[in-house]
């Protein structure tokens, strides 16, 4: 299996999932929970955003044939979402578009479903993630390789659990301008990832 490969998909998943970035969100999402609640919250946000991730990345290439959509197209498209979510990334739209839906989630009295929403989707399986897989399920196609993707993904949210569980710390530690230069980082990799999706997606529909 080629380490690049999996090297671009674990910097693609890390950087659009973002585990440091829902920190914060978490403990916003969880504002009056106790220490256990807030671990059986983000247990359950984790578990749903995998299975719903999983799905997509098993079934990515077969949805995508169902609607008859060849996957260098959705790499143009995919890519385009992925360099706008990296630009709403480096100029702070992203975080503050969560912070709102997380708040309505709040306002909304919707304490006991907050693992669902807004963790689970679209936080943790946003749109951006779940395009991430769906580009990434075509190069990991065959069932070893899929193992592999399934692999990345559960590593990560395994990750992002940690962070869940240490929100109040890796806040504090981060603290907003550490938050604010890390998220704009994590921009800049994305959209150069982005660009480079675009292109292979041209460069294969202009030689077919």
């Amino acid at each position: 299996m080629d380490a690049d490969l999996i090297i671009n998909a674990t910097v693609t998943l890390l950087v659009t999932i973002d585990p440091v970035g829902l920190a914060p969100l978490f403990l916003a999402v969880t504002g009056g929970m106790d220490r256990a609640q807030r671990r059986e919250v983000g247990t359950r946000a984790i578990l749903i955003g995998f299975v719903i991730m999983v799905l997509f990345a098993v079934l990515g290439t077969a949805i995508l044939n169902l609607f008859g959509v060849t996957l260098a197209a959705f790499r143009v498209a995919g890519g385009l979402l992925l360099f706008w979510i990296a630009f709403e990334m480096i100029f702070e739209k992203r975080q503050e578009r969560h912070e709102n839906t997380a708040e309505r989630a709040i306002s909304a009295d919707q304490v006991r479903s907050v693992a669902v929403f807004p963790l689970a989707i679209p936080l943790i399986a946003g749109p951006g993630a779940i395009s991430a897989l769906v580009l990434l399920s075509g190069d990991f196609a065959g069932p070893v390789e899929r193992g592999a993707l399934i692999g990345i993904v559960a590593a990560i949210l395994a990750v992002t659990w940690v962070i869940f569980i240490l929100a109040e710390r890796v806040d504090r530690l981060l603290g907003e301008t550490g938050r604010s230069v890390l998220t704009r980082l994590l921009g800049v990799i994305l959209s150069a990832l982005a660009v480079q999706f675009v292109a292979d997606g041209v460069r294969t529909l202009m030689a077919a």
